[in-house]
């Protein structure tokens, strides 16, 4: 286990899936994030000592220097979608991932593998999408060969999307949502890993790849196929957008007056991202380029869904059980 891998960010959704590749891969793995107590769970990842989680703040180069020292490839997984105290757009995704590329470049780093997202765009109307662009800018410049991926909407078992509104229709009969028509291409967390590690590994040239399932979705259509895997009826409203802007106005004022105590559950941000598609474009490379095989939702949904069903996971013997005789 001689090559070392830091993964900043490599506790977070998709991070902790490339670090649990990158030991099978018999590397070692060192896992940049800002609370080590709470990235312990990776170490089990590996043999003992082959993945460890190392404090770093991407703020600071010194940090990020200490956790570079040594490393033959760098991954940054680190990204918002909010901004919390210092930790803005632009501080994390934009000057983070330069920080990151900068460093890595003067520590001799080999290879680096950052991931974006679909819609990193300069001329963007959200700020998540400007700096996800100008942090891309500031990778090439520093580490030319290094490989960009844009995934979309990222789906698994600890995902803050289909978790998130699954666990909402629990609370009643109706599902809201901002951006009915809006269409997306949820990837796979793994299938996302695997991209990365074909970077990491040398196995793709450096470039940008945008990364999407097998299918596109509406946000409407997505909704139903998540109800129909959790065995729940709800109606789904859309919320229009006028609507969804003043709303995150509203969130966004409390969450000022109360010192960010209270935090609302959709940003002005957010709001004007669901207005846009997040889907491959025709002309991009993808998963074919990187010789993988995207996974399907049906395939993965029902194996982390299923808690949220009327009866859990019980579900399909009272459902067995309306067979019976009595």
């Amino acid at each position: 286990m001689s090559q070392l891998v830091t993964i900043f960010g490599g506790s977070g959704f998709v991070g902790r899936y490339i670090a649990r590749r990158m030991a099978k891969e018999g590397w070692r793995v060192r896992v940049a994030v800002r609370n080590v107590n709470e990235a312990m769970f990776v170490r089990p990842y590996g043999a003992v000592g082959q993945v460890e989680p190392v404090f770093c703040n991407i703020r600071d180069d010194a940090s990020v220097a200490a956790v570079t020292e040594g490393a033959d490839a760098v991954v940054n997984c680190v990204g918002v979608l909010d901004e919390v105290g210092k930790n803005t757009f632009s501080a994390v995704q934009a000057e983070g991932a330069g920080r990151i590329a900068r460093i890595a470049a003067t520590h001799g780093v080999a290879r680096m593998v950052h991931i974006s997202a679909i819609g990193a765009n300069a001329d963007a109307p959200s700020e998540y999408s400007k700096t996800k662009a100008a942090g891309e800018t500031a990778v090439l410049e520093y580490m030319p060969n290094a490989m960009i991926l844009r995934p979309s909407i990222v789906f698994g078992a600890e995902d803050q999307f289909f978790n998130r509104f699954a666990g909402m229709s629990r609370l009643g009969p109706v599902l809201p949502v901002i951006g009915a028509d809006t269409k997306f291409q949820p990837v796979y967390v793994d299938d996302v890993a695997a991209a990365a590690v074909k970077g990491v590994l040398g196995q793709a040239e450096g470039g940008v790849y945008e990364l999407g399932g097998p299918d596109v979705h509406s946000f409407r259509e997505l909704m139903q196929l998540m109800l129909g895997v959790i065995h729940r009826r709800r109606l789904i409203v859309n919320t229009p957008f006028w609507m969804a802007r003043l709303m995150a106005f509203g969130f966004g004022l409390v969450r000022t007056l109360s010192l960010g105590l209270i935090k609302g559950p959709v940003t002005k941000d957010q709001v004007i991202n669901l207005a846009v598609d997040n889907v491959v474009a025709d002309d991009a490379k993808g998963f074919a380029a990187l010789g993988l095989q995207p996974t399907a939702m049906e395939a993965v949904l029902p194996d982390y869904l299923w808690r949220f069903r009327p009866s859990g996971q019980y579900d399909a013997i009272k459902e067995s059980a309306k067979n019976l005789k009595a």
